[in-house]
This record gives C-alpha cells, structure tokens and sequence, in this order.
C-alpha cells in the first residue's frame, strides 16, 4: 500500500489537493477533519476527542495497509517544534512500512496571505464543519502558527520519497499533477 502524508500550515490546502490526486490515482483520501468532525460534536476539541481520534485513525491506517487497498492520501498539520507530532508520524509510518507499504511526504507551505483566504472557500467549509466560525478558525490559525513551527528547515526531513511544494500560487490540480508525477502513483 503506498501512503501520501501530505502536511502543512492550516488552511495550505491539504485536502483540496488530497481530492485532486484522489480524482487522478487509485488513491483514496483520508484527510484528518474527518475524524475531528465525526467526534468533535460529542466530545469538542478535547484530549477525549483528539484520543479516539488518533485510535480511529490508527484502526483505519492498519485495516487499510491489510486490504491489499493501492494507497491513502492522509491530511496533518505537523508541528515541528512537538516531539508527540513527530512520534506520532514516526507511528503512521511504521504501521504501513511494516506491512511492505510505502510512505510518500508531501509538504506544503503557502503564503500567509493565501492561507487566510483559503480559510474561507466553500470547499473547506463544506468539508469541515467545525472551520465554519471563519472568525474563530482565523483567529486558530494565526494563534497555531505564531505557537508552532509548521514547516520543517531544509533538509529536517531526511526521509526519500519527500517533496516540498510552495502551492501559494498553484491550483489543486498543478499541486496534485506534480506529486502524481514525482512519485509515479
């Protein structure tokens, strides 16, 4: 099974461009909001949710590396700065390489000024209940981004199968066409 992580700054794109290499590979998209959505009306964002969260995703990450499924595209904000973010993605890692999968790192960074328009697009809110309060999700993300680092440095990610794109001025499909052909999926 081959899984794409692609990870990045709020609002970066993520899963818009999760979709558009959904709709040119076999891959499937699983892009983190929809664990956080099908919690977050029981439990909120608290450490319950982000539990079960984490051991759904596990759950689903192991059944589909065991499916003989051609691949996943998973979606992460990826806090650099966090040692349980890269404990976490050193996890998701083991459970697909250890079943003869591969891992494919997409990262993206975007400029500011993109992000907080992206924000708001119908898209993402129709695919993220819970970014609806465009104020509230604004004010998350601009709060994230000044607690966090959420980009690597150069050379941080030592990992093979990496690819970093700055999709400020790209669409989802250029983002989606360049992965695809970079990792021949």
């Amino acid at each position: 099974m081959k899984l794409v992580i692609i990870f990045g700054p709020q609002a970066s794109g993520k899963m818009t461009i999760g979709h558009a290499l959904e709709k040119s590979t076999e891959l499937k998209l699983f892009h983190n909001h929809m664990t956080i959505e099908l919690l977050a009306p029981y439990f909120g964002f608290s450490s319950e949710m982000w539990r079960l969260a984490t051991k759904f995703r596990q759950e689903i990450f192991e059944a589909a590396a065991d499916s003989g499924l051609y691949g996943m595209i998973f979606t992460y904000v990826w806090a650099f700065d966090l040692q349980n973010d890269w404990d976490y993605i050193d996890s998701v890692c083991t459970i697909i390489e250890e079943r003869g999968g591969e891992v494919y790192f997409v990262e993206l960074e975007t400029a500011l000024e993109e992000r907080l328009e992206r924000n708001k697009t119908p898209h993402r809110l129709q695919h993220k209940p819970s970014k609806r309060d465009t104020a509230r999700s604004e004010q998350n993300l601009l709060t994230t981004m000044e607690q966090h680092r959420l980009n690597s440095h150069e050379g941080e990610i030592t990992r093979e199968r990496y690819i970093r794109i700055d999709n400020t001025h790209l669409s989802a499909d250029e983002a989606a066409q360049r992965i695809k052909e970079e990792f021949q999926l």
